[in-house]
């Protein structure tokens, strides 16, 4: 029954899942990356390469982006500011040379520099280990930079520029493109009075797929609401099923055996966190909660909360994207900050919550109060507001971009039923009694 399940769900996730890379509410979401050929002195070439994340709500969180290429020559990275390469590689061929290269990995990949890295070493937009800020949520973050002298160590050279090939971005569920030529780079100089621009520019994109990220979800959704007292949970086996190989989970019992956070690798660090969930019937690291609170004459709030069931991750700079027709008349957000997505139109329906800052932007792991919460008032629109038929409830929820599991719609609590009012008949003796009682009374005041 329960592999049942967990094909069923994969199934339902191709469908409705963004597995090819495109995101309705996001279309144009990518990362790209920017390969500017500044200087050319021989076989030795001065590169400025540029990280932008341009999509709306999705960013790059811990441990961060590595950028990877395959050189198409003899090429090695004399030195970098602003990243690192992760491996310096064999540089015996240029043993005779006064400095070893920074790196001669024929596959080099790069890592950005940690906060608090050596102003010398720094560039630009550099050294937030890795991080990049979606254009909603954090727009000042959303780029990272890096510069680097490059040579081509073959004794055949001929002057050419060779741009690198198979690039990588280190992300799971990111799948880069061909690079392609564009028209060089502007650069600014002198407050604007002078401008230069790169030898050449390339540019390529990477796209995200949900369904490369991870075969299972990361978070589902309950519901809940003050007309009904069934609070429909997240529908079971959600991410995982207690019992399959390799679905572990921490039970109150041993919480006290769970894995600090930091590890001393980045890879045991991720596998490590995945596994380390509080044992529950969906098995999901992240859940929410939607429950109708109240009703008012014209409004009706709403609270939402999140909670972290993963036991060695924080999740910092979290957002959460809602999918309701209700929100084009959101009146008051409290707790979050919140901005509406018009991807069509004069259609609305949509919008991201995110934390505020130094107060509930991170999501701590489970064990420590892991969750945040909020309430929104929203205005009752005429023509469209309803309790019935699960109306109130959202359309879909996303958490820092990927989508999250629904309950079945024929699960939503129902309102009650209205039963039909009895009129009692007065017989005729009762009717004749209160007559005489009304007269009594009147004569005795008169």
């Amino acid at each position: 029954m329960g592999v049942a399940v967990i094909l069923i769900f994969i199934l339902f996730s191709l469908i409705s899942s963004p597995s090819y890379g495109y995101d309705p509410l996001d279309p144009y979401g990518n990362v790209s990356i920017t390969w500017d050929f500044i200087l050319q002195n021989g076989n030795t070439y001065d590169i400025t390469v540029s990280i932008r994340n341009n999509q709306l709500y999705r960013h790059v969180e811990s441990p961060g982006w590595r950028v990877g290429w395959e050189w198409k020559g003899d090429e090695v990275i004399w030195n970098m500011w602003g990243a690192e390469a992760r491996e310096q590689g064999n540089c015996a061929k240029l043993r005779g040379e006064e400095q070893l290269p920074h790196c001669c990995e024929k596959k080099p990949e790069i890592v950005d520099l940690m906060p608090g890295t050596p102003y010398n070493l720094q560039v630009s937009n550099c050294c937030r280990g890795g991080f990049l800020g979606s254009l909603i949520q954090d727009p000042t973050n959303h780029l990272s930079t890096f510069r680097m002298i490059v040579g081509d160590t073959s004794t055949n050279n001929n002057g050419t520029i060779n741009m690198p090939q198979n690039f990588t971005l280190g992300l799971p569920g990111y799948t880069c493109g061909n690079p392609f030529q564009v028209s060089p780079t502007r650069f600014s100089q002198d407050g604007g009075r002078r401008y230069t621009q790169a030898l050449e520019t390339w540019k390529l994109n990477c796209m995200y797929s949900q369904f490369r990220a991870s075969t299972v979800p990361n978070c589902c959704v309950s519901l809940s609401a003050f007309y009904n007292d069934t609070i429909v949970p997240c529908p079971k086996c959600s991410c995982n099923c207690q019992g399959l190989p390799g679905a572990k989970c921490l039970t109150p019992e041993n919480e006290i055996l769970q894995l600090p956070v930091e590890y001393s690798s980045r890879e045991t660090k991720e596998d490590k966190r995945s596994s380390l969930v509080r044992c529950s019937e969906h098995m999901c690291p992240i859940r929410v909660h939607w429950h109708v609170k109240q009703s008012y004459r014209e409004y009706w709030r709403v609270k939402i909360t999140i909670t972290n069931m993963n036991f060695a991750k924080n999740y910092s700079h979290w957002n959460l994207l809602v999918l309701h027709p209700n929100l084009q008349s959101l009146t008051q957000v409290f707790s979050f900050n919140y901005r509406s997505l018009n991807q069509y139109g004069n259609i609305n329906d949509s919008g991201i919550f995110w934390g505020i800052e130094y107060y509930n932007d991170m999501l701590v792991k489970s064990g420590k109060s892991g969750n945040v919460q909020s309430e929104m008032l929203l205005h009752k629109d005429t023509p469209i507001f309803s309790f019935k038929q699960g109306w109130a409830f959202p359309r879909m929820i996303s958490f820092n971009g990927d989508h999250c599991v629904m309950p079945s719609p024929d699960h939503y609590p129902t309102l009650p039923n209205i039963a039909q009012t009895s009129f009692i008949t007065p017989k005729p003796s009762s009717l004749f009694s209160l007559f005489l009682f009304s007269i009594s009374i009147l004569i005795k005041f008169i």
